[in-house]
């Protein structure tokens, strides 16, 4: 299958991978932008390939429908990822106003189809030996964890899922916790920075599923190719804890890795404190109490076994992915 493709939030980890993947892959590929310098990095990565970047915001629908419009695909990406405890204004216009905006100008551009991502964050969280599934019920907030990233991801999911039952050819993917090229922010990749620089002073006991950016970006040009409108496919990886991956990222990087078993008492008072110098100062917190919670959380297992039978997904190695993003901050400058 061949046709023109839109990329919302191509500036991103998983926009500009995907992006890469498409146009490599022979597709008409639309890269949709806020500022031109958020996408130059993304346009030395492309050299000679023939990537049509057009300025689209999601506050504003009338660009969206002349981006889509002729599109055959639209891979909605683009979102605000912060760790605030509750919903800002930020997040609720763009990953929920935002989406509901994608979808009206797809369904004026008469796209075929739409392909949202979501996130892991959506999906319910790991009990027992057995991992979350597509089936498995969101209560992120009788553990605390719905912070105001999971919170609107998860109505903007459920806006997808309303207008696919309606009138929208729509296919929902969930990807893990990303790590590879291309992260200019950064956004996930932060991680292997903060590892490799050894800032990270020690680690906690939770888990999350770490993925190869690209395997996400194969897994939604195949719910591109053979999804099923309205179903949702978690687009997974490796189910390790953070102190394995913070090895595993040590190793890679030629560095020590943290040592330290953090104590969930000082890392809850560590996160209020921080959440409440960030509020007094009116900046957004790097840690608060419920991202705490998260990092002792032992749930975040996922199965991406639907998308395996279903779509072909498959799961790469992560210390090649690792590698790749330290080679990028390189050569970015990023690393010191």
């Amino acid at each position: 299958m061949s046709g023109r493709a839109v990329v919302t939030g191509a500036s991103g980890l998983l926009g500009g991978n995907l992006t890469v993947l498409l146009a490599r892959a022979g597709h008409d590929v639309c890269a949709l932008f806020r500022s031109e310098k958020t996408v130059a990095h993304l346009k030395e990565a492309l050299g000679d390939a023939p990537v049509r970047f057009m300025r689209g915001d999601l506050d504003d629908e009338i660009s969206l429908r002349q981006a889509f419009a002729d599109a055959d695909v639209v891979f909605h990406c683009a979102a605000v990822v912060n760790v605030a405890p509750a919903p800002t204004p930020d997040l609720a216009r763009a990953n929920v106003e935002g989406t509901a905006r994608v979808i009206e100008a797809v369904r004026a551009a008469r796209v075929k189809r739409l392909v949202h991502c979501s996130s892991t964050v959506t999906v319910g969280l790991a009990r027992g030996d057995a991992p979350a599934d597509e089936s498995s019920p969101w209560k992120f907030a009788e553990h605390g964890l719905a912070d105001g990233y999971c919170t609107t991801k998860k109505l903007a999911e459920e806006i997808v899922q309303k207008n696919a039952a309606a009138d929208i050819d729509a296919v929902i993917v969930n990807p893990g916790f990303m790590f590879g090229p291309l992260d200019a922010k950064p956004s996930s990749g932060k991680m292997i920075v903060e590892v490799a620089r050894r800032r990270v002073p020690g680690h906690t006991p939770g888990s999350n599923s770490f993925v190869d950016v690209r395997d996400v970006a194969r897994g939604m040009i195949a719910a591109w190719e053979k999804g099923r409108r309205g179903e949702r496919y978690i687009l997974g990886g490796h189910n390790v804890s953070y102190r394995d991956v913070f090895a595993t990222i040590a190793r890679v990087a030629g560095v020590k890795p943290p040592r330290l078993a953090v104590p969930r008492p000082i890392a809850l008072a560590f996160g209020a404190f921080a959440q409440t110098v960030a509020s007094l100062r009116g900046h957004e917190p790097l840690i608060t109490t419920s991202s705490v919670r998260w990092s002792f959380e032992p749930g975040f297992r996922v199965s991406s076994r639907k998308a395996e039978t279903e779509l072909g997904y498959a799961i790469s190695p992560l210390e090649p992915a690792i590698a790749d993003a330290l080679a990028w901050f390189r050569a970015h400058g990023m690393l010191g």
